[in-house]
């Protein structure tokens, strides 16, 4: 009976940083020595860097990468164990998405991915081929600076296994998993014993239960040991990858990395006995399914992954020895906590790459900009924490930077509000009345055309006045922002944070060009119903009562005069809540619903509260609305992916910005069902 350390990596690559991507590579494979493991498995694509988009496409990515792989095959730190890392390979002139299995300077596979993510935020079919020739495999000559290294012309390529003298070891590459026929079953009645998924996996809310199930469920029926690395860290785009290394036996979860971390470098591994798994196969039926599978090729190598004896094992990885004595529980956060964590590593991210001094957030006193803050302060409390040392107020005072722009239309409420919460977070917090700007650009349009917007006038003079004050905060939030690290004495600018929500952007509910362009968003891609869930979190978790008082406020811009008789209200103004938005939203993109299905399923959900008529009312209300404005979502300041209904137009919402907004098919055929509706509903004589 032997015993086996297995492990897999969390990693944060940053795309087409080949150096630091190295160095952290052969730091995961150093720690999994000094564990005595004897299997690394680290995320897809992990040494160009999964977000490489289009530079998938240039020559020289591909050779950085063996450039790459020569220098891992090459390192004291890859003897002596198994190691599957990722990168891009060009076979016969196609491009594939591929595993390297390497071993003591030698590649014993190339295993390419067979089948691609390309729906959502994923575009893999635009750089790789799928390789469809199931389990078959052909020679890949190797390149010149692969051959000095290894002394191999060619070695394996194609869906294929590694035979090791003790057990057998298949690859599946993250996409593969989420597939009905995933490659696992096959491969695991065909005896494969341990499977490997490297995936780029990235944070959405609440989404972390679905793979955890889809990993348990993996080796339930099938028995097996099954190890998951993920990318973990923001890569040079909107997405977050939430790490969340796994380990899982038999069904059962025995080891699991952090999801939000400011590492660099995770591994998460666990002692397992190769004896469980061959126990629980020894079913009747499984045998039989087993006795008639189909071959795969194995390639052969003459050592063995166990040692044969007992040795002393850690107690933290002794989960699998354990036979269920200790049971393990998946760590969840709650969406509030996601929000907190999540976009805060991101941001981090962002931080120390981009070498700009910090952060500026406009304050408006409202919610959003508030949860924008909040998540910033959250950052620097990870930072404090992680460096154990300083004050997490004195950190957010250096790299923070917050302002309220006040006109003659805001409230002394919010500028209270925005004073009390950069004091609570010890932001540099900047106070001021911009009156006098907003008068010049009016000034200047009377005198090129002798006429005077007013409020009091049309429609179009309010939207213009009101629009004047949103834009002109987004170009003082830029010149504050390059020019305060100069006021204090410091070199370099700051990144503009913007705070609209994934509804506003979703309804257009925001001024092109205004303050909510910026030049990243944090809560770009989170509803009001879970920034607000957020805020009351972060009340107690963070401890600011500050907070309170802007979960009590109704959501308004202040860009209107206020009167004893009217104050201005984001959801009046919208013509919609917020919560019916995010039905809206996720009708609309989720469950991919057009106007008129959009209706029906409503009628079904709303119908005891709502009349048939009202439901259309608001259906169509809000598809005329979204289509007038998709031509600001191709603008949206890019934004931390969080949720699943995001119009963001850059990859994940692909529509076209010029419609027919008032839908005369569509809504022609949800009247005709209303009165449908109606005749039936109606008492008959």
């Amino acid at each position: 009976m032997g015993h086996l350390i297995t492990l897999a990596t969390s990693l944060n690559q940053w795309a087409l940083d080949f150096e630091g991507n190295l160095e952290r590579i052969l730091a995961s494979i150093a720690i999994a020595k000094e564990r005595g493991a004897t299997l690394r498995v680290g995320p897809e694509l992990e040494i160009p860097g999964y977000g490489c988009l289009d530079h998938f496409l240039e020559g020289d990515t591909v050779l950085h990468s063996w450039e790459v792989l020569a220098k891992i095959l090459d390192s004291e730190e890859a003897q002596g164990i198994v190691c599957d890392v990722g990168m891009p390979v060009v076979h016969k002139n196609v491009i594939y998405n591929c595993r390297i299995i390497i071993h003591n300077r030698q590649i014993l596979l190339i295993r390419p991915k067979m089948w691609l993510a390309n729906d959502g935020n994923y575009r893999e079919l635009r750089y790789f081929t799928p390789w469809t020739k199931h389990r078959q495999w052909e020679d890949h000559y190797l390149p010149r600076i692969i051959q000095q290294v290894t002394g191999q012309i060619k070695v394996t390529f194609g869906d294929a296994v590694i035979s090791t003298q003790d057990t057998c070891i298949g690859v599946e590459l993250c996409e593969e998993l989420f597939t009905p026929a995933s490659p696992h079953i096959l491969m695991g009645l065909d005896g494969v014993e341990i499977f490997t998924n490297s995936s780029g996996s990235h944070h959405e809310l609440r989404k972390l239960y679905t793979r955890v199930e889809l990993i348990k469920e993996a080796t339930l029926k099938l028995g097996g040991i099954y190890l998951y690395a993920n990318q973990q860290g923001c890569d040079g785009d909107r997405l977050y990858y939430d790490g969340c290394a796994m380990i899982a036996v038999n069904g059962r979860i025995v080891a699991q990395g952090s999801q939000f971390s400011l590492n660099d470098v995770e591994v998460v591994s666990a002692t397992v006995d190769i004896e469980d798994v061959r126990a629980h196969r020894a079913k009747s039926s499984r045998s039989m399914q087993a006795a008639s599978a189909e071959r795969y090729h194995r390639v052969e190598v003459p050592f063995a992954l166990t040692s044969g004896e007992f040795s002393v094992v850690r107690e933290e990885d002794m989960f699998g020895l354990l036979s269920g004595s200790r049971p393990f529980e998946v760590r969840y956060h709650k969406p509030e906590e996601e929000i907190a964590l999540g976009p805060a590593c991101w941001l981090w991210d962002y931080l120390r790459r981009s070498g700009t001094q910090g952060y500026f957030v406009p304050l408006s006193g409202g919610i959003d900009s508030c949860a924008t803050a909040v998540i910033v302060y959250s950052m620097s409390r990870l930072v404090a924490e992680a460096a154990r040392r300083g004050d997490k107020q004195e950190f957010t005072g250096r790299i923070f930077h917050t302002c309220y722009m006040g006109t003659e239309n805001s409230s002394a409420d919010t500028r209270k509000r925005a004073k009390g919460l950069a004091g609570a977070i010890g932001s540099y917090h900047v106070d001021l009345n911009m009156d006098s700007v907003v008068t010049a650009v009016r000034t200047l349009f009377t005198f090129v055309t002798n006429k005077t917007p007013q409020f009091t006038g049309s429609g179009a003079e309010n939207l213009a006045l009101q629009n004047i004050q949103a834009r002109l905060r987004m170009v003082l939030a830029y010149m504050f922002a390059q020019l305060l690290p100069w006021v204090r004495g410091k070199e370099g600018g700051l990144l503009v944070l913007g705070s609209a929500n994934v509804d506003e952007s979703l309804r257009g509910y925001l001024t092109k060009y205004d303050c909510s362009s910026a030049d990243i968003n944090p809560i770009g891609g989170i509803s009001k119903t879970d920034l607000k869930k957020f805020i009351a979190y972060a009340e107690d978790s963070f401890e600011l009562p500050i907070l309170g008082s802007f979960l009590n406020a109704v959501p308004t811009a202040e860009l209107q005069p206020i009167t004893k008789d009217y104050v201005q209200s984001d959801e009046a103004d919208m013509g919609m809540t917020y919560d019916e938005l995010s039905v809206f939203g996720r009708l609309r993109k989720v469950e991919k619903s057009g106007p008129y299905s959009m209706f029906t399923k409503l009628v079904r959900e709303w119908g005891s509260i709502l009349s048939p008529e009202q439901i259309a009312g608001k259906v169509k209300f809000f598809f005329t609305q979204h289509a007038r404005n998709r031509h600001k979502m191709t603008t949206l300041t890019p934004a931390y992916h969080a949720e699943s209904y995001s119009p963001d137009d850059n990859r994940f919402d692909l529509r076209p910005f010029l419609y027919p907004s008032h839908f005369p098919w569509q809504y022609k055929k949800i009247d005709e069902k209303v009165a449908r509706l109606q005749a039936s509903a109606s008492p008959k004589v």
